[in-house]
Order: C-alpha cells, then sequence, then structure tokens
C-alpha cells in the first residue's frame, strides 16, 4: 500500500521540488513545517529518525500545490484574484 510519506516522495521529484519549495507550498495555506520535520518525512521507513505523514500534511501540500501552480482563487463577490503582497489590501 502507498502512503502518504511516498506521495509526498514522488510528487517531490515529478515536480523537482527542493525542501525550500516544500516549505514554502506550505506557506502558502499557513502550514508552518521546519526543515529538519520534512527531513523526517522524507527518511526511510527502517531508519530511526523516520516520522509518518499524516493526512494533514498531505492535504496542506496539496492545497499549497494549486495555489503555487496556479495562482491564488478569485473572490467570489469580485471574480479577482487577490494579489499576494497588494499593499492596498487592508488587513
Amino acid at each position: 500500500m502507498i502512503t502518504n510519506n511516498d506521495i509526498l516522495k514522488k510528487l517531490r521529484v515529478a515536480l523537482s521540488l527542493r525542501n525550500d519549495d516544500i516549505i514554502e507550498i506550505l506557506s502558502l495555506v499557513n502550514f508552518e513545517i521546519t526543515k529538519g520535520a520534512l527531513g523526517d518525512l522524507f527518511r526511510n521507513e527502517d531508519h530511526p529518525g523516520y516520522v509518518e505523514a499524516g493526512d494533514q500534511i498531505l492535504r496542506n501540500f496539496l492545497n499549497g500545490l494549486i495555489i503555487y501552480k496556479r495562482g491564488n482563487l478569485p473572490d467570489p463577490k469580485t471574480g479577482v484574484k487577490e494579489k499576494e503582497n497588494d499593499p492596498q489590501k487592508k488587513v
């Protein structure tokens, strides 16, 4: 059976992503992970530092990947895509 870790590994290779890219993708959906914790996900299953990736990590990665590749979703009211670094945006 294929695990979440295997899916992450295969996507990383298929899309030529570095660990920094994966951290950036996860940050797009406000999911923070350290380089060390990310490295634990990519270890071999028999390694003592191996950590199993949960559904939450995979779900957030896939949602972040959509934003990373396509951009932000348009605002449902205006239909205009929100810019990431819009100086006029009020928080």
